[in-house]
């Protein structure tokens, strides 16, 4: 009977210890973005047809608790410069002052003012998107989809994050307004966003 239950106490001794690895383990500052398997991609119809682009250059800081997440936070800019739509005259066209301006306004960002779970591993970052010279409040739903330690190195943590939102282009003015850009280039525009994260135990 002792043995048994000197067995049963180690067994909870050890589930606690692992539970406080895991709730622990997201209570870290400064997670980071690996850019080599991230990605910030968006969509707009040209004409009929979806085109796809990207963002290849962004830094952030990341705050995030999934058992806490009212006291988590995101904050990721964007630079406008880095965009690539594989095809460098739209590219050009879309960093002039037609479209993004980015001389000008040469970022895009995303601050949380709050985090909301709405399921398991999901959440939504309520906060401001700020495009050009408009800031608008904006919702990022987005998934936690795991934490790990890292294969390669057990001092750190690998974490992944996928989110998906709309929004519309006119809103944030980017556009030239007129007939021509409004019919040939969608309003809408689809972004997705997965993001590697990695910080220190």
């Amino acid at each position: 009977m002792k043995s048994t239950k000197r067995l049963f106490i180690t067994m909870a001794v050890v589930a606690v210890g692992l539970l406080t690895v895991a709730m622990t383990g997201f209570d870290l500052k400064n997670w980071s973005i690996d850019p080599s398997h991230s990605s910030i991609d968006f969509k707009v119809r040209h004409f009929f047809t979806p085109v796809s682009g990207s963002f290849e250059e962004y830094n952030s800081e990341i705050y995030f608790n999934p058992e806490d997440p009212k006291n988590s936070t995101i904050d990721v800019t964007i630079m406008v410069k880095s965009i690539n739509t594989e095809n460098e005259k739209r590219d050009g066209h879309l960093m002039s002052g037609d479209f993004f301006g980015a001389d000008e306004f040469p970022s895009i960002n995303f601050k949380s003012s709050d985090i909301e779970k709405t399921g398991e591993n999901e959440f939504i970052a309520h906060g401001t998107l700020t495009i050009k010279d408009v800031s608008k409040e904006f919702d990022l739903p987005f998934t936690l989809l795991g934490v790990a330690e890292n294969a390669f190195n057990s001092e750190k943590l690998v974490a992944g994050i996928s989110a998906s939102a709309k929004l519309n282009r006119n809103d944030y003015g980017v556009g030239t307004g007129d007939w021509v850009s409004d019919a040939v280039v969608g309003d809408e525009v689809s972004i997705e966003i997965n993001l590697e994260l990695g910080a220190n135990k």
